[in-house]
């Protein structure tokens, strides 16, 4: 009977102080913290955060790493990535940037919300999972040369590939994406925020071929004038004859010479 009543006590202790950082405007914590300020061993520690966890109260999407989940959020299980993937990253001191279908939906491009949040980093790392939210990383080669911009979020700045680079990176991973027809649809729907000029500085950080299908699509969504200036460095930068739109299949197919493209699948986005 004892250890229970020890054990509560611990864990009211441990509520207390994870709603003081709340009140004090910080949301995030590490295990270390929490062990410190509590004043007890790191296995009594580990218990406490335990029992608020399975309250609903804090979560823990990465080993040593704890959030504190508004009552808003309770049912989800865990804040949206955009609240603690900041936060997260400047802990373990990896550059970073939500990308692909995230960075779409941060640009406006809503037409399907994607089932994962997409980040963008140097090296490889495992998906993670915070009860219903998912977060996976896609290795971005040149990383840092991409240009990216400054969210602003209830828990801090989140950094996200220009409209431009997001355009980029939709095609560089159309398996990422949905496919080609999703791919379109994206584009479609983030045509209006592309910059012409942006778009031929954005291509110096990948392979030609992803500037290529780029080209290619954003004419075959009706955004050709944002398209033409690309078309001239795709001129002056592609080294081969001739690229595949849809590089996994057959390899022919009508051939589009202004983007030296081998049209060997049918694009049908939705828009």
């Amino acid at each position: 009977m004892g250890y229970f009543v020890h054990m509560k006590g611990r864990v009211e202790t441990a509520r207390r102080y994870v709603d003081g950082l709340a009140q004090s405007g910080r949301h995030f914590f590490s295990a270390a913290d929490a062990r410190a300020a509590l004043g007890v061993s790191p296995a009594a520690a580990k218990m406490a955060l335990h029992r608020l966890s399975r309250q609903g109260l804090i979560a823990s999407p990465a080993r040593g790493y704890h959030v504190i989940v508004p009552p808003e959020y309770r049912a989800l299980g865990c804040p949206p990535a955009e609240h603690f993937i900041p936060s997260l990253m400047e802990r373990l001191g990896l550059r970073y940037y939500a990308g692909l279908l995230t960075a779409a939906q941060f640009h406006g491009a809503a037409h399907q919300r994607p089932q994962e949040f997409q980040v963008c980093l140097e090296r490889a790392r495992r998906p993670l999972a915070c009860s219903r939210v998912r977060v996976v990383f896609i290795v971005r080669k040149r990383l840092r040369d991409v240009p990216v911009q400054r969210i602003n979020t209830p828990r801090g700045t989140l950094l996200v590939s220009t409209p431009e680079a997001t355009a980029l990176d939709l095609v560089g991973y159309p398996h990422r994406a949905g496919g080609l027809n999703q791919v379109a649809t994206q584009l479609g729907e983030l045509a209006e925020q592309l910059d012409a000029e942006k778009l031929v500085a954005v291509a110096d950080t990948a392979p030609p071929v992803w500037s290529q299908r780029l080209g290619y699509l954003l004419e075959r969504v009706g955004a050709a004038e944002k398209a033409a200036p690309l078309k001239n460095w795709v001129l002056g930068h592609a080294r081969k004859s001739a690229v595949l739109l849809a590089g996994a299949r057959s390899a022919s197919g009508d051939r589009d010479s202004g983007w030296k493209i081998i049209v060997n699948a049918t694009v049908e986005p939705d828009l």
